[in-house]
């Protein structure tokens, strides 16, 4: 049986304890294609507060937008009292439920580099001041992060765990431009083999069952992800929420969500590419509340893991 280097696995290696990722979204935040820098309405998937846990509170709080080239920044002390509240709750929770000792502050909503350099630091910073912080996952995009903030970033990688997530998706220009991605393949292996030469750890991102995409085009992900020598992967299956561009293309009969036979037959073929030092870092996803669409499968996360593990294990993986 091969056992798949879990994120669980790979701290308890090197911590000799449990760590866990707090997930944080900071108010002022956003992406490239939702501002129109280089595209609108963001990605046809995306409606970000199904996906960020702690993007509720933003609710009440008038919109306000920063960039790289925002001159300045009139809520940076909210956006830091928001991230210490967020870290505090979450980190009480993870404590209880999973006798969590160690944490990496996870900049997950948005794109987390897309802002002036003095406010990433500020937040940086204060994140890596925290009680039992061992470091940052960064969530971003290639098109999204300026030598500076990747000059930081090795800097704090000397002693701390830095991790920074790409959001890759797909290797195939023509999926990008789908999706409305807003850059290009030739973008994400520049900025990832650049990171990666700062001596940082990458994370990427795949999607399985992308518009038009098929078994061999996902598995070509994977391979070109490999390629890269990203230290760790997470893949999960797209799936449709309601107020998305995905789901106009859903409801008209233009999409079709991948099926959980497919999704994890892809899955366990993915698995038995990646090289043992490899981390993978997620395989699943999904949604239980009114706002998923389709497929019905991704309702359930527990169900959801089960099912793959119980498949993973049929094919000599223990995950």
């Amino acid at each position: 049986m091969q056992e798949v280097l879990t994120t669980g696995r790979y701290f308890r290696k090197h911590y000799g304890c449990n760590v866990y990722k707090t997930p944080i979204s900071i108010l002022g935040f956003t992406c490239p294609n939702i501002d129109g820098s280089v595209a609108y309405g963001g990605c046809v998937f995306c409606e970000n507060e199904s996906f960020s846990p702690n993007l509720g509170v933003q609710k009440n709080i008038n919109k306000f937008y920063l960039n790289p080239k925002s001159k300045e920044n009139p809520f940076l002390d909210s956006q830091l009292l928001q991230l210490e509240s967020q870290y505090k709750q979450t980190k009480k929770i993870l404590e209880k439920k999973f006798n969590a000792q160690k944490f990496l502050v996870y900049f997950q909503s948005f794109t987390n580099t897309y802002a002036p350099f003095s406010t990433l630091k500020s937040l940086y910073d204060r994140a890596l001041s925290f009680e039992d912080v061992i470091g940052l996952s960064i969530g971003t995009r290639t098109d999204s992060i300026e030598k500076q903030t990747l000059e930081y970033l090795a800097e704090k990688s000397k002693t701390k765990e830095i991790w920074v997530e790409y959001g890759i998706q797909s290797v195939y220009d023509e999926t990008l431009k789908r999706i409305n991605r807003g850059h290009s393949v030739k973008n994400v292996f520049e900025y990832i083999q650049l990171t990666r030469q700062y001596g940082i750890k990458v994370c990427a991102h795949l999607i399985f069952g992308l518009p038009g995409e098929n078994q061999s085009m996902m598995l070509e992900s994977v391979k070109a992800a490999i390629d890269l020598g990203v230290e760790a992967i997470k893949i999960h299956p797209l799936y449709v929420v309601k107020r998305t561009a995905l789901a106009n293309d859903y409801n008209a009969g233009n999409f079709t969500p991948i099926s959980e036979d497919e999704y994890i037959d892809t899955l366990v073929k993915a698995l038995k590419m990646i090289p043992k030092g490899m981390m993978v870092q997620r395989v699943s996803a999904g949604i239980s509340d009114e706002t998923l669409l389709s497929p019905n499968w991704c309702n359930n996360k527990h169900q959801q893991m089960y099912n793959i593990k119980k498949n993973l294990k049929e094919n000599g993986l223990y995950y």
